[in-house]
């Protein structure tokens, strides 16, 4: 049975099972071989599931992001460890098909947590990383209506939360950043505007893990050309491109309930100008959303 179809309770019984087997043979565990880091309401959750349809890719047990490197790292490697497959089925997957097998999860907070690509750098050394980018003003929009549907914003008109984000922001990454304890509600879930400024958070990340492990995907492309898009990922994590293609399909997309204020819409495009001129140096070339 689909464990996401079933009744919360028994899912709950379930991931707590895994989980205490899976610390008990975490020695005998793979590590990721790469991680999708963000961004948020980029489409990872339709490149997940694109490589993890795969063969040579094993995807995280039951989750799709564990969230250790941000939210949970007091809980160890051990525990980190045991959301992922046992080696021994790594190794049936090379025997069958002569390539090294590779696992992976996506939290795309990962991304934004001052702490957590200095622990991935520390813990998970040659681990690439793969990060989604969008058209940062819809980008804004998307997550504001996400964070509205699952009951995480009680400020529904876009406008006003893009005016509150400074005064529930303040100080609450310097605290992150200082405080490796600390967890802040609204800088996972209410920074809307910051989110969309990609090139200041993949410096950060270069920083810490060299630019060579960054792999930076628009995610317009990967919608409009998916085999293209899929078989640059493949190439850049060194897997086979000829083994079975999946279905690619757009994952927890939300319809709209009315379009942006024009007047937001043209703020947020001209503050996000020189945001959008740095991440080029990782594109070579402009963003497609500012190309068209």
């Amino acid at each position: 049975m689909d464990v996401r179809k079933m009744p919360l309770p028994v899912k709950r019984v379930v991931h707590l099972g895994s989980r205490s087997y899976g610390r008990l043979t975490s020695p005998a565990r793979m590590k990721p071989s790469f991680l999708i880091c963000g961004g948020q309401r980029c489409g990872t959750t339709s490149l997940y599931r694109a490589l993890a349809a795969h063969p040579a890719i094993l995807k995280a047990v039951l989750h799709k992001g564990v969230h250790y490197f941000d939210t949970s790292y007091r809980r160890g490697m051990s525990w980190y460890r045991a959301h992922f497959p046992l080696q021994r089925t790594a190794d049936k997957i090379q025997q069958r098909y002569g390539v090294p097998a590779q696992t992976f999860e996506s939290s795309p907070y990962y991304m934004y947590h001052p702490q957590a690509v200095a622990r991935i750098a520390q813990d998970l050394p040659d681990t690439k990383l793969i990060v989604l980018v969008r058209d940062p003003v819809e980008r804004a929009y998307s997550q504001h209506h996400h964070e509205v549907a699952r009951g995480f914003e009680r400020e529904r008109d876009f406008g006003n939360a893009l005016a509150l984000e400074p005064a529930r922001l303040h100080r609450q990454e310097e605290r992150l950043a200082q405080d490796p304890g600390y967890y802040s509600f609204a800088h996972q879930h209410h920074a809307y505007r910051g989110r969309g400024e990609y090139a200041r958070y993949l410096g950060v990340m270069a920083q810490h893990v060299g630019r060579e492990r960054i792999h930076v995907v628009e995610s317009e492309r990967f919608f409009s050309h998916p085999e293209e898009v899929y078989d640059e990922v493949l190439t850049y994590l060194g897997l086979p491109t000829h083994l079975d293609r999946p279905e690619f399909e757009r994952h927890n997309a939300r319809p709209r309930q009315s379009d942006m204020d024009p007047g937001i819409r043209a703020e947020l495009t001209s503050h996000y100008s020189s945001h959008d001129e740095a991440l080029a140096m990782w594109l070579d070339r402009l963003p497609v959303w500012r190309s068209r």
